[in-house]
């Protein structure tokens, strides 16, 4: 993954030789290191902080309306909890990495500590095009992907929310199990609540 901080899916502009040779993660490390020196932390802090704390590969299968299962690669990074549980987007992109996610993590770690919320950062990520998958498709995958992170999420330890390709009436069209509507506050309590999501995988495989 090359680095753009622009929106995911954007169009290139050729005006920025950076984003031609460094990695989002080799950018945020940079930059680590360039503010490591000016705050003199020493070689022990920088490593620290340099290194994520919790890292989550999952794989998530699907079952697509025509009866196929697919298998998307999905990420979790918690980079630093040190002020409080880890907060942080979830995106849905084909050009979605580890890397990328990592950078995203350290950086939302950053945002946090800069306007003083009781936040660390973390960031998730699935590898696909939305823009493939159908309404029910994306639901699958949504419910799926929060499922396989049962183990690190929830009020006290992560508190994942939309990001690039995942608003909550597009990616999780209700949000929770019989609930016919869609809102930002029920897509925010749903993610919050990892049994609504375990409940429903049996059946979205």
């Amino acid at each position: 993954m090359k680095l753009d901080m622009r929106p995911a899916g954007a169009a290139p502009d050729g005006d920025d030789p950076l984003r031609e040779t460094t990695s989002a993660w080799d950018a945020a490390l940079s930059q680590l290191e360039a503010a490591a020196d000016v705050l003199g932390l020493d070689q022990g802090m920088r490593d620290l902080l340099a290194t994520p704390k919790r890292v989550l590969t999952v794989a998530v299968p699907v079952r697509r309306d025509d009866g196929r299962l697919e298998v998307f690669e999905g990420y979790r990074v918690h980079h630093n909890v040190t002020r409080g549980p880890a907060k942080g987007g979830i995106r849905y992109h084909p050009m979605v990495s580890l890397d990328e996610i990592k950078a995203l993590a350290m950086w939302m770690t950053w945002k946090c500590a800069v306007v003083g919320i009781p936040f660390g950062g973390a960031k998730g990520g699935v590898v696909v095009d939305p823009a493939t998958l159908s309404q029910v498709e994306l639901e699958r995958l949504t419910r799926r992907f929060a499922a396989e992170l049962l183990p690190i999420i929830g009020p006290e330890k992560d508190i994942p929310a939309p990001d690039v390709s995942r608003s909550p009436s597009r990616a999780s069209g209700r949000s929770a199990p019989g609930s016919p509507r869609s809102s930002t506050t029920q897509a925010a309590t749903w993610w919050r609540s990892p049994t609504s999501a375990a409940a429903s995988t049996t059946a979205t495989g």
